[in-house]
């Protein structure tokens, strides 16, 4: 079961002007489960995107950079679930391009004005031919009020459907923003098997947009570890309509700082719901690291604490073992790190015990306390450098017996 996390209900999710959603049971890999999922996008949205640098990125995210990078308006993307088309060569390039070329036949526009996403298992052809087919059920689909069912559509070995949404007030305007994200495992996002999409019907300038994207993926997705490994599929993709009538063409267009948080913000909420549903997490960890030079080495110490298999199994057994988090901050490459300047606390509702100072246990530690702590679903571990005004968060879980089990039956 997730940690804390529940999907909200259909109402929760407020709709975005100018885009509809369709799913369809294609297929893919199993049946009777709606494994593809279309979106469609009115005339004159702009859209933007973050993808993984993982270089067997997969065919998907190859068109996708393509297809973005060459400046052409688009008009709907498609995601599969079950295959991943991901180390599939030439034919798997074939294959995405025959989804993109489909699809744009489907909505009278060019296969170029089509982004396509895929997720699933690597190494395995997509069978293009079902997902064709299943197209046209899916434009069938399509409404406006249907995001609910397009995060579960997207879902693979997510235990719990990922959505979330706000309104916001800017100048005069209603602004709705809404988004959803799947993953679960193969999760630590390296952005310029996670994906996410956010929508708004605020306007925004196209690059804006693209800066937007990469600011919102660096507060959200990119500090976020399940396991340690990034998916060759991870894309983030952030979508403006302009047809709420607040339009924004440069950061210091009045209004756009709260535009920016409420983005900010759902982006946040999708990505921490992937670690709240991380393959097996019993726990929810924040990583809180401050005073570093930079917020780079702030989030290195958070990245090698949360993604430590000896870290993560202390904080699922709850052993306040915690000279494991001294040993991950010592490898974590900062460099001329003073160890005595250090400081190390854990803490969860509230409370927060002083673990480690002055490259020691310290004096007021008791391990009484730790255990308490441990016990907790949701522990925040904060670090103190002693050497800066930095700071930077990541999110992590713990590792549970489920994961072996999960990740080691995840073909049957």
């Amino acid at each position: 079961m997730p940690v804390n996390f529940t999907t909200p209900a259909p109402e929760a999710l407020f709709p975005v002007a100018g885009i509809q959603l369709g799913l369809a049971e294609a297929g893919i890999r199993k049946t009777d489960r709606r494994d593809l999922t279309l979106l469609a996008l009115d005339p004159g949205c702009t859209v933007a995107g973050v993808f993984t640098q993982n270089r067997f990125c997969a065919a998907p995210v190859q068109l996708c950079r393509s297809h973005l990078d060459s400046g052409s308006e688009i008009r709907a993307l498609v995601i599969n679930t079950g295959i991943a088309n991901a180390g599939t060569g030439e034919p798997g390039l074939q294959a995405a391009q025959a989804t993109c070329v489909a699809v744009g036949q489907l909505f009278g526009v060019g296969a170029n004005q089509v982004l396509p996403f895929s997720t699933g298992v690597i190494l395995e052809p997509l069978p293009v031919d079902r997902l064709i087919a299943g197209l046209p059920r899916c434009v069938a689909d399509l409404k406006a009020d249907h995001w609910h069912a397009a995060a579960h559509g997207i879902m693979t070995t997510d235990t719990v459907a990922k959505a979330a949404s706000r309104r916001v007030e800017i100048n005069g305007k209603t602004v709705s923003i809404t988004g959803i994200s799947k993953g679960a495992g193969m999760i630590k996002p390296n952005m310029a098997t996670m994906l996410g999409f956010v929508a708004t019907d605020a306007g925004i300038a196209e690059p804006l947009l693209r800066q937007l994207v990469r600011e919102a993926a660096d507060e959200s997705f990119n500090c976020i570890t399940v396991d340690g490994d990034t998916s060759t599929n991870d894309s983030f993709i952030l979508i403006a309509t302009g047809q709420s009538g607040a339009h924004f063409s440069a950061a210091a267009t009045p209004g756009y700082a709260a535009l920016r948080t409420a983005v900010t913000g759902v982006a946040l909420e999708l990505a921490q719901a992937i670690i709240r549903d991380g393959e097996g997490a019993t726990k929810f960890i924040t990583i809180a690291v401050e005073g570093g030079n930079d917020r780079e080495e702030c989030k290195r110490v958070g990245y090698a604490i949360g993604h430590s298999p000896l870290v993560k199994t202390a904080f699922f057994a709850s052993d306040p073992n915690l000279g494991r988090i001294l040993a991950a901050i010592g490898y974590a490459d900062i460099s001329a790190l003073d160890v005595d300047g250090v400081r190390v606390w854990l803490g969860s509702d509230g409370q927060e015990v002083l673990v480690a100072e002055k490259g020691a246990r310290a004096d007021s530690y008791r391990e009484e306390d730790g255990a308490r702590i441990m016990q907790a679903a949701e522990i925040t571990v904060r670090v103190d450098l002693g050497r800066g005004q930095a700071r930077g968060t990541v999110y992590s879980c713990d590792f549970s017996y489920d994961y072996v089990k999960i990740n080691a039956d995840y073909r049957s």
